[in-house]
């Protein structure tokens, strides 16, 4: 397996299965997600590959400056770009990290980690474990927020109904 498969590997990229399908795949650059099984063999453009992820190019290319993928995506002889289904797997997965607020140097530090190989498994899980103990106390400050939200709702639903919603949370004039 050469040093990028390894890499990949050792991300432990694990797609979504299909429906009915099998879970826990291990996606590597030899590997072809059930997500991404219409690749074509010689991958996609950047263009095609900011469209299927759903990021745009600039996103895609920063993911690559900035050290957040785990290996830069191949190239043709031309030097364009070619994504395959590790790469795209590896994008919606980076993502979604920033999505539940994974800063891009936490990224970058899960990155490395793994393309330092064997070893630091103890370490690259912390780094999990942290980031998941952050995204639930979000989670259930946002729930807490909702139970208000609800309340006032309710309030405003039955003030509402009953024809005396009038002065509700109203400024003195």
């Amino acid at each position: 397996m050469d040093a990028d498969a390894t890499i990949w590997s050792a991300l432990q990229i694990k797609p979504e299965p299909p429906p009915g399908g099998e879970d826990g795949a291990v996606v590597s650059v030899t590997h072809r997600s059930p997500r991404f099984a219409d690749l074509p063999d010689e991958g996609l453009s950047i263009a095609e590959a900011a469209r299927r992820s759903g990021v745009s190019v600039d996103t895609l290319r920063y993911y690559e400056r900035t050290g957040m993928m785990p290996s830069p995506p191949a190239r043709t002889s031309g030097g364009t770009r070619r994504y395959h289904a590790a790469e795209l797997d590896w994008i919606r997965t980076c993502t979604r990290l920033r999505a539940t607020g994974m800063s891009t140097e936490r990224i970058r530090r899960y990155v490395e980690l793994v393309r330092e190989g064997e070893g630091n498994e103890a370490q690259r899980l912390e780094l999990l474990e942290t980031h998941r103990a952050e995204v639930v106390a979000q989670l259930e400050s946002i729930t807490e927020n909702l139970r208000l939200i609800d309340h006032k709702i309710d309030v405003y639903r039955e003030r509402v109904a009953r024809g005396d919603a009038d002065g509700l949370w109203s400024t003195p004039r």
